[in-house]
C-alpha cells in the first residue's frame, strides 16, 4: 500500500519492535484487568474501553512500522486516541490537562517532521536500516543543517518521552486521569517516544554521524539533566500520582540516556530499563489507584498507618519502590549498572563520570520521595494516635496485576537470562 507513489505505508516486523510490542501488550492486559474494578463506579466506561483499545492499537502500528512515514502516522494517531483518556472525568483540570497533553503531543511531533524531510532529501531510503541511511555524497556541504534537525528531532519526540524542556504534560496529565490510564500513559506510551528516538538515531541517521558530534553532547546533557530535575520536582511534591508522574519524567530518561551514549553496554541499559521501569511505574500507578478507590487518599500526608489497612497493595508499593531506585537484586539495579558502566567506558570528557554521579543522586531522590511514603505506611511514629481499623484491601482484579507485575520487577533482575538474549540481538544488530 502506497501514501504516494514512492512512499509505501509498510509494516516490517524486527526484534527491536517485537520487543517493545510484547512489553506494551502485556501491560494494556495488565492495565485493562486493574480497570475492570477501578472504572465500576465512574461514567462512560465504554467510551474509556474503545479509546484505551484505539490507543493500544494505534502502538501497535508504531511497534511494528518499517519506515519512517508509517510510524509517524501511527504516532499521531497514538496521541490523538490516548487524548480521551486524559479528558474522561470531564473537570475543569482535566480539559485543561487534555489541551496540555495534545499540545505538548502534536507540536513535539511536528518539531520532528523535519526529520522526515531531510532524511526523504539526504536518505537513500525511508525503510529503518540498522546503521542509517544518509547518502553522504548528497548531504555534502549541509552536514551542520542535518545535526541541528536531528537535535530537534530528538527535542520533538523525547515530548512523549517526558525530556526537558518538552517535559510539562506528565505531571499536569497523570493526576487528573483514571489511574489506569495514567499507569499505561507512564509505563508505556511514554515508551513509544523512546522507540521513535531508537529509529530516527540508529536505524535513519545512523549512530556514527552523530557520535562525539555536539549532538551528541546535547543529547546527553538534556537527559542528565531531566533525570535530575525529575527526582527533586518528584521529592517536593505532595500530591501522590503527581509525585510518580515527576517520578516517571526522571526515570524515562535514563533509557535515553543509555540510548545517547551510542555504546553497547550504555544501549543495552536503557532497552532493560524500558522494561523494568515499565514494570515498576504500572505497579506504582496502579498501587496509587488502589487507594484512591479504597480511601480516597490522594496526598502522601494521609499514608499515615496505610500498611495496616492495605498490606498487600503496600507490599507491591514497596518492592516496586525498592526496583525504581535501583536496590540489588531488583530489575532496575542491573539496567542502571549498565547505564553507569556505558557512560564510564564512553570516555566522553566530563560527561563520562558525570553520568554515574547524576545516575547516583537521582536514586538517592528517588530513595527520598518512594520510601519516605513507605515509613509513613509501615511506621507511623509513637506519637500517633493508632485507631481502630479494617482492612481495606481491594478484589483481585486490583491485587492480581499488581502482584504479578511486582514479581517481574523483582525477579527480573535475577532471572533476566531471556530478557538479556533479545537485548544482545538488538545490540549486535545496531552497534
Amino acid at each position: 500500500m502506497y501514501i504516494t507513489k514512492d512512499i509505501p505505508l509498510l509494516f516490517a516486523p524486527d526484534t527491536l519492535g517485537l520487543l517493545f510490542l510484547v512489553l506494551t501488550v502485556f501491560m494494556w492486559v495488565m492495565d485493562l484487568i486493574f480497570a475492570i474494578e477501578y472504572m465500576k463506579h465512574l461514567a462512560h466506561k465504554r467510551r474509556y474501553y474503545f479509546f484505551y483499545t484505539l490507543t493500544l492499537v494505534s502502538m501497535i502500528g508504531v511497534c511494528l512500522s518499517g519506515n519512517l512515514i508509517t510510524m509517524y502516522i501511527f504516532y499521531e494517531f497514538m496521541s490523538l486516541m490516548s487524548l480521551p483518556l486524559v479528558l474522561h472525568e470531564q473537570t475543569p483540570e482535566a480539559i485543561a490537562a487534555g489541551k496540555k497533553y495534545i499540545f505538548y503531543s502534536i507540536g513535539g511531533a511536528f518539531i520532528g517532521l523535519a526529520g522526515f524531510f531531510f532524511i526523504y532529501t539526504y536518505g537513500t531510503t525511508l525503510t529503518f536500516t540498522p546503521g542509517g541511511v544518509l547518502d553522504l555524497n548528497a548531504l555534502a556541504g549541509h552536514e551542520t543543517a542535518m545535526m541541528v534537525v536531528t537535535l530537534l528531532v530528538l527535542i520533538g519526540f523525547g515530548s512523549k518521552a517526558g525530556m526537558f524542556p518538552l517535559h510539562g504534560w506528565l505531571p499536569t496529565a497523570h493526576p487528573v486521569a483514571p489511574s489506569p490510564a495514567s499507569a499505561y500513559l507512564s509505563g508505556n506510551i511514554t515508551k513509544m517516544g523512546v522507540l521513535v528516538i531508537i529509529r530516527f538515531v540508529y536505524y535513519l541517521v545512523g549512530p556514527d554521524f552523530i557520535r562525539g558530534t555536539w549532538v551528541q553532547y546535547a543529547f546527553l546533557i538534556l537527559t542528565m539533566l531531566t533525570i535530575l530535575m525529575g527526582s527533586m520536582m518528584a521529592y517536593k511534591e505532595t500530591t501522590f500520582k503527581k509525585r510518580l508522574a515527576y517520578s516517571t519524567v526522571s526515570q524515562v530518561s535514563y533509557a535515553l540516556f543509555g540510548i545517547a551514549l551510542l555504546n553497547p553496554i550504555g544501549f543495552a541499559g536503557g532497552l532493560m530499563h524500558v522494561v523494568f521501569h515499565s514494570f515498576a511505574k504500572n505497579t506504582l500507578f496502579q498501587v496509587a489507584g488502589a487507594i484512591i478507590h479504597m480511601t480516597g487518599f490522594k496526598k502522601v500526608s494521609e499514608f499515615k498507618d496505610l500498611a495496616r489497612k492495605m498490606p498487600v497493595t503496600m507490599w507491591c508499593y514497596t518492592l516496586a519502590s525498592l526496583t525504581l531506585v535501583g536496590v540489588p537484586p531488583t530489575s532496575a539495579f542491573l539496567s542502571k549498572w549498565y547505564l553507569a558502566t556505558g557512560s564510564l567506558n564512553e570516555g566522553i570528557t566530563v560527561i563520562s563520570w558525570l553520568g554515574p554521579v547524576v545516575l547516583i543522586l537521582s536514586a538517592l531522590l528517588t530513595a527520598g520521595y518512594l520510601l519516605s511514603i513507605v515509613l509513613k505506611a509501615f511506621f507511623p511514629g509513637d506519637e500517633y494516635d493508632y485507631p481502630c481499623l479494617q482492612k481495606k484491601e481491594p478484589n483481585l482484579y486490583m491485587l492480581v496485576p499488581m502482584i504479578i507485575m511486582t514479581a517481574l520487577a523483582v525477579i527480573a533482575g535475577v532471572w533476566a537470562g531471556p530478557l538479556m538474549k533479545v537485548v544482545d540481538i538488538i545490540v549486535c544488530e545496531l552497534l
